[in-house]
């Protein structure tokens, strides 16, 4: 059996992995929180106290392990193990992504006699290469997508497999996760463009840039089985959850079960998951993942470790004990634009931040308070928000009423996308798969359209809040609200003829202007007599300008690279920079033909949203 840990150091980069240094170091005696540099700067600089933020004071000690890109801090395995060192840790929870899974760092640790909380380092090593899994699932007898069996060494490669393989095709990181590092390709041009941004982002996200290249299934559902396996040659399967809603290839809502798996399926899946836990000598929690065709058929893709430590013990129930009781939804709260390509990161600082915590069976996953600063670096995850009902309905409803009272200000982020997904009607049916926001929104995220009844609905609570009245006249209808309304907090709660609402006053601009939240999105609200509502009909509409020539940041970032070249001519659609932001690169064409004006910025600068990067004649 393991021995008590007494000193526990926690990796936890910002913004979501904050939560996992809270859960760890609360079962601690003592804990050392690592950082970055970053946040030391705002420490001194008496712009952030580490003392105000929630993972940081629950630890005991904080040790800045190098400044905040990625590469010299959180994947700097030097300075983290000097850290250990100098601490006195017993034992070391790696968080999320980065070293995580990284078989050298755990051996490390072991050679000075430290704990890795996870898995050990053979399943590590087996199951953390995708390369590897893959060759060790094949030879388990479970169910495979065709592909390459081996590592991609150049683009050149990667073209001539594909063709091999026939498009579409998926290029991925084998030391990939959390959908960084892979990309689909329909074609050679987006199969070269796809190997090359997907083996940099695997560089800056896991330290490893080996790629592997298989065959894409077109419209497939993305279920998971969790495992639970001991030291003694039993394994569980915790039955399953669906993770389809994605966007980018990450998960956007999850929930379990899934309404697609029948019985038989179910114990299929979780047969072949066991089989190839107990293949790669899993001794804790892992989860296999599955693609899932519209005939049920499934195909391994992957797997992910739980950062659990063993106590060596047997388990203690058999499959027969693991029942599934009731349902479960997860929507994961990110600190990004909806409107842009379902979700473009976004930063800032939340000046005001609440969890719906007041309400029953919901459960917020998350290590950000009020005051928290959402930074370029790492990823834009703001929360897991969970909840539960007896059935699949109930806990729909339930997250509803939880998306509609999650005040989050500071940053834009992705409830209205999530709100609006929870009632759409093929969601509500089950009918689902990893293309469901493209299908569903094929223009992109529009935005909650209101009903004429919410419409008037919104218009009664921003007149409501005008005059502060409880009686109002809307298109001659006579709206009652109800008297106990306080419009001094940030939830508005009420009943509108019948209807129960939930509102947000997100902002008083002035002038009988407000913006309100209502179903998720942001409304701009006006209130105005009737003389002042006539003559805006006689003011111009304002003319668009042309931004066609101008190539600008669509979210901040830093510049990796810049091939626009003032002088010389590029193509509608050639790529002039590529920008990162949160771990993702995104590569930025150009939108006509031209010659390069002007290059305002260099390989290496931050940018903001809305900087002007080239500039075409």
């Amino acid at each position: 059996m393991a021995s008590p840990v007494r000193r526990l150091c926690s990796s936890s980069k910002l913004i979501f992995s904050a939560s996992v240094h809270c859960q760890s170091a609360a079962a601690a005696r003592r804990s050392i929180c690592l950082t970055s540099v970053k946040y030391k700067e705002f420490y001194w600089n008496d712009r952030s106290d580490p003392n105000e933020k929630v993972h940081t004071r629950m630890a005991d000690e904080h040790v800045c392990i190098g400044p905040a890109p990625t590469s010299k801090s959180y994947l700097n395995m030097e300075e983290i193990l000097k850290a250990v060192k100098d601490t006195g840790a017993q034992a070391v929870h790696p968080g999320y992504g980065f070293l995580s899974e990284n078989t050298i760092f755990a051996a490390r640790l072991n050679e000075i006699g430290v704990e890795f909380i996870g898995p050990s380092s053979g399943p590590i090593k087996a199951m953390g290469d995708k390369i590897e899994s893959k060759r060790i699932a094949t030879k388990a007898g479970v169910n495979m997508i065709p592909g390459h069996d081996g590592v991609v060494e150049d683009v050149d490669s990667c073209i001539k497999y594909a063709n091999e393989i026939g498009y579409p095709v998926m290029v991925k990181a084998s030391a990939g996760g959390g959908g960084k590092g892979m990309r689909i390709a329909w074609n050679d041009k987006e199969c070269k463009d796809a190997y090359r941004l997907s083996k940099n982002e695997a560089a800056s996200s896991f330290g490893d840039d080996r790629m592997l290249i298989e065959k894409f299934i077109d419209n497939p559902r993305h279920i998971e089985v969790q495992v639970l396996c001991d030291r003694h040659g039993n394994a569980l399967w915790l039955n399953e959850r669906e993770c389809s809603i994605q966007r980018r290839n990450q998960k956007v809502i999850e929930e379990a079960p899934s309404t697609f798996v029948d019985p038989d399926m179910r114990r299929a899946m979780g047969e072949q998951a066991t089989t190839l836990a107990k293949a790669v000598g899993y001794d804790s929690a892992g989860t296999v993942e599955f693609l899932v065709d519209s005939k049920k058929n499934f195909y391994f893709l992957g797997n992910e470790h739980k950062i659990t430590i063993s106590s060596g013990n047997k388990l203690l129930h058999t499959q027969a004990d693991i029942p599934i009781d009731g349902w479960a939804f997860e929507c994961r709260v990110y600190a990004e634009d909806p409107y842009k390509n379902f979700g473009m990161p976004s930063i800032g600082r939340l000046y005001k931040y609440i969890e719906p915590n007041h309400i029953d069976r919901v459960r917020c996953d998350s290590g950000i308070q009020e005051g928290s600063e959402i930074s370029i670096y790492y990823d834009p995850m703001i929360c897991k928000l969970v909840t539960y009902g007896e059935n699949r309905q109930a806990a729909l409803d339930t997250m509803v009423t939880a998306l509609d009272s999650y005040v989050i200000r500071g940053v834009t982020h992705n409830i209205p996308l999530l709100r609006d997904i929870v009632t759409e009607k093929r969601f509500v049916a089950g009918d689902i798969s990893t293309n469901y926001l493209p299908s569903v929104y094929p223009d992109g995220f529009p935005g909650k359209v209101l009903s004429a009844d919410e419409n008037n609905d919104l218009c009664a609570m921003a007149v409501a809040i005008y005059i502060k009245d409880q009686l109002m006249d809307i298109g001659g209808r006579t709206i009652s609200i109800s008297s106990d309304i306080n419009f001094t907090t940030p939830l508005i709660e009420t009943d509108i003829n019948g209807n129960h609402r939930i509102f947000q006053l997100s902002q008083r601009i002035g002038g009988g202007k407000y913006n309100l939240r209502f179903f998720g999105t942001v409304f701009p609200v006006s209130v105005m007599d009737e003389f002042t509502s006539k003559m805006l009909e006689y003011l111009p509409e304002r003319a668009e300008a042309d931004i066609s020539t101008l190539i600008s940041a669509p979210m901040p970032g830093m510049l990796k690279s810049v091939t626009a070249i003032v002088g010389e001519s590029v193509a509608e659609g050639q790529e002039v920079c590529v920008l990162e932001a949160m771990k993702m690169q995104n590569s930025l064409v150009a939108a006509k033909t031209g010659k390069i004006k002007a290059v305002n910025f260099k390989e290496g600068q931050t940018v903001d949203e809305g900087d002007v990067i080239v500039e075409l004649e």
